[in-house]
């Protein structure tokens, strides 16, 4: 069991990293394209939104990546994608072509709510900056 308390949790900060990382650098390759995507799904000020959005993915995706303030990053990270699910994938508005995809996207936005609120409430684990600082949990729910 202490082998994966010791690299699961750095595996599971590697696969949610995955997915904000590239999201933002790709905003911010495309954003005139994204401030459009935001605006035609009626958020108010479009580049403003599309600026934040890349700083929480690409920052805080890298801070939960290697385990820096890992609590934090996840606690951000977690409010961006429940923002995003309501906002972006508000199945229950949509025609019904469109519901059943988007409520696959609202679900998965969910279910990595939920995965960020794991890193909240235990910490980065081992193989992680906050570990090296003292900072993060030695075991699973378990304080150093």
């Amino acid at each position: 069991m202490d082998v994966l308390q010791k690299y699961l949790p750095f595996v599971g900060r590697l696969c949610l990293a995955w997915l904000f990382v590239p999201a933002g650098w790709s905003k911010l390759g495309g954003f005139s394209g994204t401030v459009g995507y935001v605006a035609s799904a009626g958020l108010p000020f479009p580049p403003a939104m599309v600026v934040i959005a890349i700083a929480i993915e690409l920052f805080a995706g890298l801070a939960l990546l290697v385990g820096y303030k890992a609590r934090w990053a996840a606690a951000l990270l977690a409010l961006f994608t429940l923002v995003a699910a309501f906002g972006f994938h508000d199945y229950w508005t949509m025609p019904p072509e469109q519901q059943a995809m988007q409520r696959v996207n609202f679900s998965k936005n969910v279910a990595i709510f939920g995965g960020l609120l794991f890193v909240v409430a235990f910490g980065a684990g081992r193989l992680s900056i906050d570990e090296r600082r003292g900072q993060a949990p030695h075991a699973l729910g378990t304080p150093r």
